[in-house]
C-alpha cells in the first residue's frame, strides 16, 4: 500500500472539503427561508437568529470552500471550517440528545431527509479533514 505524500494528500483534501462546502453554501443561498426553517427545527436560536444564521452561513461556507480550492488563505479557511464543523456537531448532538426527529439542513430542502445521527457521523471526517488541513498548512510554513 502506498501512502500519498503530505502535499498531495493536503491538495486532495483541500479540493474535496472545499468542493463540499462550495456546494453546501451555494444550494442554501437559493433558499434562505427554507434553510432558516431547518435551523429553527433545532430549537436553539431565537426567531431572528434563525434568519441571521441562514443569511450568513451559506456565504461563509461558499467563501471558505473557494479559498480551500484556490489555495489562497488556506489556514484561515480551514480554521473557520473547523469552527463551523464543531458547531454543527454540537448542534447535531444536542438534537439527538433531545430526541428531535429533524432534517440536518446540511444541503437542500428538496433532498432526502438526513437524520441528525447520520449528519453527525458524516461531519466527523469533515472536522478531521479541516483540522488536518489547518495543521499541515502550518507545518509547511504556509501563511495560507
Amino acid at each position: 500500500m502506498t501512502v500519498l505524500p503530505t502535499n498531495r494528500l493536503l491538495f486532495l483534501l483541500r479540493l474535496g472539503l472545499g468542493g463540499i462546502f462550495v456546494y453546501a453554501g451555494a444550494v442554501k443561498l437559493f433558499d434562505t427561508v427554507g434553510f432558516a426553517g431547518s435551523i429553527a427545527a433545532y430549537q436553539t436560536l431565537p426567531y431572528f437568529g434563525n434568519y441571521l444564521v441562514a443569511a450568513i452561513l451559506p456565504w461563509l461556507e461558499l467563501i471558505c470552500g473557494l479559498l480551500l480550492i484556490s489555495g489562497f488563505r488556506i489556514r484561515p479557511a480551514a480554521a473557520m471550517l473547523t469552527g463551523l464543523n464543531t458547531v454543527f456537531i454540537l448542534f447535531l448532538a444536542s438534537a439527538m440528545l433531545r430526541g428531535l426527529d429533524i432534517d440536518c439542513g446540511c444541503f437542500r430542502e428538496t433532498a432526502a431527509k438526513t437524520p441528525p445521527w447520520l449528519a453527525f457521523v458524516r461531519d466527523l471526517p469533515l472536522l478531521a479533514a479541516s483540522i488536518y488541513i489547518f495543521i499541515s498548512a502550518e507545518r509547511k510554513g504556509s501563511q495560507g
